[in-house]
């Protein structure tokens, strides 16, 4: 039997380019979340308003919920999840960039049905 014959499991990735042009507003959405998280210690919501505070890609990534991404999705339930943020230098001009590319940024081994966004 093949993988996909017998996995009930799928890894989908996601890769965004996101363009921040409020930082201020991503910040204080994020301290909002923080600060509203009960379930958060004190020593971890003190070390997270700090980073949030010093970098907006820090305040995204507490922003993103990847449940919401598949919650409406009919007979799927997200088992894991993980993401991160970071800031780049980006060229929409530049090759590397180029998702209409097919052999640019996909794996040899991936699935048929993978394709750049757009296609």
């Amino acid at each position: 039997m093949s993988t996909s014959e017998t996995s009930r499991y799928v890894r989908l990735r996601v890769d965004l380019v996101l363009e921040i042009d409020g930082p201020a507003e991503v910040t204080d959405a994020a301290l909002g979340r923080i600060d509203a998280d009960t379930s958060m210690p004190e020593a971890e919501r003190v070390h997270a308003r700090a980073a949030v505070a010093e970098d907006s890609a820090e305040a995204l990534a507490y922003l993103v919920e990847p449940f919401d991404v598949v919650a409406g999705v009919p007979g799927v339930d997200l088992v894991q999840a993980s993401w991160s943020t970071e800031e780049i230098d980006y060229d929409p001009d530049a090759e590397e960039w180029d998702l209409d590319d097919e052999d640019e940024g996909w794996d040899d081994d991936s699935d048929e049905g993978d394709r750049p966004a757009g296609d």
